[in-house]
């Protein structure tokens, strides 16, 4: 199994192990719309939330929407109560909790709402080290973020790793930092746009298990 391979394990979280239900995800980009009196249409939404696109920021500029608008906008509106109410967890996700290796997360949901859904999915004990990421840590496919993880869970360049994901980004990251990069694919090929290229291409973790 390729999941007896590697001596430790990296996550992306949204999008990979949970998702959130499109209601939220509607009233967030209408939230967000309001604050920068543009309407997000619900693929511009999709787009955004899945990073369907590839680097999020690239597409925003596409848009001609600022980033440096967008963010602080989209954070603003997001509540963390409301949003770990209104996520699920991927059934195949469970996979992560058989493994008999470190395990890590790297993300970009921002502490504030990632700390609330690994709690109220109560999959925090899933995780030896969960880093979010931020301006100091680098935004993937940047590789700081998953050395930075590394250094939490004690694994250096003489371990074998793997980075899991559900975007472009993800798997860049993973190769950027020297570790195997899967790609978990959670929507149609041709509602992403593009082919994510991978170590491992994958519909689910179930794949990777033997189940």
């Amino acid at each position: 199994m390729v999941s007896d391979g590697y001596d430790f394990w990296l996550f992306d979280l949204d999008g990979t192990l949970i998702d959130a239900d499109w209601s939220y995800t509607r009233r967030t980009f209408d939230l967000v719309g309001e604050r920068l009196g543009r309407r997000f249409s619900d693929r511009e939404a999709e787009i955004l939330w899945h990073g369907l696109g590839g680097a999020r920021n690239v597409q925003l500029r596409e848009w001609g929407i600022d980033p440096a608008e967008f963010w602080p906008a989209f954070h603003a509106v997001e509540d963390p109560l409301d949003r770990a109410e209104a996520t699920y967890l991927h059934p195949d996700a469970a996979f992560v909790a058989d493994l008999d290796a470190p395990v890590g997360l790297v993300t970009h949901c921002q502490q504030f709402l990632a700390d609330p859904v690994l709690d109220h999915l109560d999959i925090r004990d899933w995780f030896d080290a969960v880093v979010c990421c931020t301006d100091d840590t680098g935004w993937k496919p940047d590789p700081g973020p998953v050395t930075h993880a590394m250094a939490e869970l004690g694994v250096g360049d003489s371990d074998r790793g793997v980075l899991a994901g559900d975007g472009a980004n993800d798997v860049g990251a993973a190769w950027n930092a020297g570790l195997d990069g899967i790609h978990v694919e959670r929507h149609d090929p041709e509602r992403r746009g593009q082919c994510v290229l991978a170590d491992y291409r994958i519909r689910s973790f179930e794949e990777l298990s033997g189940r």
